[in-house]
């Protein structure tokens, strides 16, 4: 036991000691000249003003000026590039032994180390949120997706005041912060333009963001914000994707600063979307990895084949074992990930298709990356700046389920799209006219050598991830691999200690609560390179699944629910409806031979600090629902509401803060002034091209046509149902879309009722109304459509389709059933 409580407070007080560290204070240049620099001690942030150093007498000839210093990092401080990818399985990237091209990953590799045994999550936000505050995620409020936090403080996907970030940390002691890409952090009820901003990214510390908020977003119409302002530049701009402007922003942010500055450091912190769903690369990468035809052979080929390349890069020893393909064990109930000569040829086609644009997207964003690290040679920054590049902030996604789909938000939906229907898409596969995911054989197969995948913190496959790690500077074993259990929470202790920066005491006045991780660097010298890990223990959960590593021994529990499967039964109880399994991950790193039953002590010793973990970073209370969590009431500025009425223009309002029309019966009516000539556009809107509605007055077609009332309801891209009234003269007139439900339940059909100026103009029955979420990177908008268009033929429109005439009143009431008996899928509709 005394071994046991040692490993555990480990971590723990090395942090301590750490935070306790002053350090050494640096100034330059004359004290109180316009010139003067100055460190600081870091342990309270912001550091207070200096007392003033000159003399004040009554005439300013007699007295002597005194400017405060200009705070600085210390001395040889380097730049920080931080990279991580999304969804990126450990053997996805060449760098780590798979077949899609990563050459910037491998020029990190190639330049500085790569690191084989080093863990995420298993799901994004929760590893975002530790990687920023070094913290476990559910001591940071993430113990899961933001979407279905819950109010308990491992859960609320709230980052505490007392655990401040990386950015906050390098901002106060001179750096320039900068966020690139995804933020997933900022919680669901407080991301619309009414903020509060605190836990934007730029209340975290950082000074620029440019990027989207959430899970997912189109590459080629995204959610995008500068700042928190929603920026549009993808309007009128062919061929425009995020990927190549992401990494044109980061490029001239760096310059722009080292032009200005070019003594202060700069952190970047660059996440990009890829690889979540939608796939999104341009023609010319699918067009590239297609040729080169990497999946023709299939899922099980591909596993046989990436392993051959770990083991002859060294990525895996040689004692590792490929494990087995999922089929044919008692464990494994519900749909089987089908062996690839089972398939039909039109099944192949497909799913080759699918993974040929996965890894287009891979490729792709890698390449931008390069860009972007070339960029920092260029600035001759090269040899002064740590680059990290984490390949993926958990394992790959199965959330395409077993057939992949054209739209992810079928799968959120519970939807799954047969091969033969996905073939309308075929020709179009990662453009902006589809949302697209592969299918899960696809995802077992990337995260080889491995079991399982995201979602999954039981198994390597849903935690594992390549990194690599370059500064030049400091890092001299070139090319080496280090086999080290490592932590995403061990990042920031890395950067603290690259930079000389100590951790707080205090942040605005806040006391500082211990890092949680180690850092890394001492594995950093070529003598220290088979060094035993310093990161002896740590916990996983997520959803009820959970896993402890402990000097060298994993104790985990069989997944309950399949990632690719939305199964309709009901969880098992969280503490006692799992089996535990037992791995020797030191003779054993793919965890392919259980040995719960020939060790039940040594499993319990491990379950028994899994628990005393658990209570220690708030991982209680451990819950395995999904649908629960997601319909959970949480504090948005909607909870409670059931009329909205609003009036002109309102744009890019996020979904958590609209009014919420899914499974109910609804009233929305618009009271509008039309010029004269007519008028047209849209009067309100929700998601776009892969579900939603909107009530808008008809472009037409050379004239004719136009101004007639439409409501549209698009069901996830699957099938729209039209409402269509008369041609508006001039004047006011009045409009209301009425929808009774059919019944309590969600997605239950019902009937709508088109009413223009008190007349029924237009009747019309849904069989089927969207049940879980419109598109998430769709936005509502009243008097315009910011992104992509609800209809897709018949009265297709181009955004931003203004509304030409006035909108006077525009009123939402909302009629909730009682809550229905869930009957829904365990396995999350949501997952990003």
């Amino acid at each position: 036991m005394k071994a046991i409580m040692s490993a555990l407070g480990g971590a723990v007080l090395v942090a301590t000691a750490a935070s306790c560290l002053a350090a050494e204070i640096e100034t330059t240049g004359v004290p109180g000249s316009a010139s003067a620099t100055t460190t600081i001690s870091g342990q309270q942030l912001p550091p207070p003003d200096p007392k003033f150093g000159g003399s004040i007498k009554q005439k300013a000839s007699d007295s002597t000026p005194w400017w405060p210093p200009r705070v600085v990092p210390p001395k040889k401080a380097p730049n920080v590039l931080l990279i991580m990818t999304d969804d990126d399985g450990f053997g996805s990237p060449s760098t780590f032994g798979g077949v899609i091209p990563t050459p910037a990953l491998d020029r990190i590799a190639n330049n500085g180390l790569r690191y084989t045994n080093f863990h995420s999550t298993s799901l994004c936000s929760p590893t975002r949120a530790a990687l920023v505050t070094g913290r476990n995620h559910h001591s940071v409020g993430f113990g899961v997706v933001g979407e279905i936090a819950t109010g308990f403080p491992g859960y609320d996907s709230i980052i505490p005041i007392e655990k401040g970030t990386i950015g906050t940390i390098l901002k106060h002691n001179g750096y320039a912060t900068s966020w690139f890409g995804k933020d997933h952090n900022t919680p669901f009820f407080a991301n619309s333009q009414a903020g509060p901003f605190e836990q934007w990214p730029n209340g975290m510390g950082f000074e620029y963001f440019w990027g989207f908020v959430g899970g997912d977003a189109s590459q080629w119409q995204p959610n995008l914000f500068r700042n928190t302002t929603p920026i549009f530049p993808f309007q009128d701009n062919p061929g425009w994707n995020m990927q190549t402007a992401m990494a044109d922003e980061a490029i001239q942010y760096m310059k722009q600063l080292k032009a200005l500055a070019p003594e202060k450091p700069f952190f970047v912190y660059y996440v990009p979307g890829a690889t979540h769903a939608p796939h999104h690369p341009t023609p010319e990468w699918i067009d590239k990895i297609s040729d080169m035809k990497l999946f023709d052979d299939g899922w099980e080929k591909l596993r046989e084949t990436i392993f051959a390349n770990q083991k002859r890069l060294g990525i895996m020893p040689e004692n590792a074992e490929l494990t087995p393909w999922p089929d044919g064990q008692d464990i494994y109930n519900g749909a089987k990930l089908p062996r690839w000569d089972s398939l039909s040829f039109e099944e192949k086609k497909l799913f080759i298709k699918q993974a040929d644009v996965y890894a287009a997207y891979q490729a792709y964003a890698d390449y931008e990356i390069g860009r972007v690290i070339q960029a920092v040679e260029d600035l001759g920054e090269w040899n002064n700046t740590l680059i990290i590049y984490i390949s993926g902030d958990n394992g790959p996604s199965a959330e395409g389920m077993i057939n992949g789909t054209p739209n992810e938000f079928t799968t959120f939906n519970g939807v799954p799209v047969p091969v033969k229907d996905q073939f309308l898409w075929y020709e179009f596969w990662g453009s902006d006219r589809t949302f697209p995911h592969f299918s899960a054989g696809w995802a077992w197969a990337f995260a080889t050598p491995f079991k399982w995948m995201k979602q999954v913190p039981s198994h390597f496959g849903g935690t594992a991830q390549g990194m690599a790690i370059s500064w030049p500077a400091r890092i001299g074993d070139a090319g080496g691999t280090r086999r080290q259990f490592h932590h995403v929470i061990d990042i920031v202790p890395t950067i603290l200690e690259a930079t000389g920066i100590p951790a707080p005491d205090t942040i605005d006045g806040i006391k500082q609560l211990p890092i949680e991780g180690t850092s890394l660097a001492y594995t950093w010298d070529k003598d220290h390179a088979d060094a035993p890990t310093k990161h002896t223990t740590q916990y996983f959960e997520m959803l009820g699944n959970r896993a402890l590593y402990h000097d060298g021994w994993v104790a985990a529990t069989t997944p309950v629910t399949l990632p690719w499967e939305l199964s309709t039964k009901p969880p098992p109880d969280v503490i006692d409806g799992y089996k535990w399994e037992l791995y020797n991950v030191m003779d054993d790193p793919t965890q392919n031979n259980d040995l719960a039953a020939k060790m039940p002590e040594k499993l319990k010793q491990l379950q028994n600090i899994f628990y005393l973990e658990a209570a220690k970073y708030n991982v209680l209370p451990l819950d395995n629902t999904t649908l629960e969590r997601w319909n959970a009431p949480k504090p948005s500025l909607t909870a409670g509401r059931t009329e909205f009425t609003y009036s002109g223009t309102l744009a890019n309002v996020p979904g958590s803060t609209a009014p919420h029309i899914l499974n109910k019966s609804y009233t929305i009516t618009a009271e509008v002034n039309i010029p004269e000539g007519g008028a047209e556009g849209m009067i309100v809107t929700q998601g776009g091209r892969f579900g939603g509605y909107g009530l808008f007055l008809s472009k037409g077609e050379l004239g004719i046509g136009r101004g007639k009332v439409v409501f549209l309801y698009n069901l996830l891209d699957l099938k729209r149902t039209i409402w269509e009234g008369p041609e508006l003269s001039p004047g006011k007139h009045t409009i209301v879309f009425d929808f009774k439900s059919a019944e309590p339940g969600l997605g239950k059909g019902g009937t709508g009722v088109l009413y223009v100026d008190g007349k029924e103009v237009a009747r019309n029955s849904m069989e089927n109304s969207t049940p879980i979420t419109f598109a998430e990177d769709e936005t509502f908008d009243v008097g315009l459509d910011t992104r992509t268009g609800v209809a897709m033929v018949e009265y297709r429109y181009d955004s931003p389709f203004n509304f030409t005439g006035t909108i006077d009143r525009l009123t939402f009431k909302l009629e909730p059933f009682p809550p229905p008996p869930l009957a829904h899928p365990v396995g999350s509709p949501h997952r990003h």
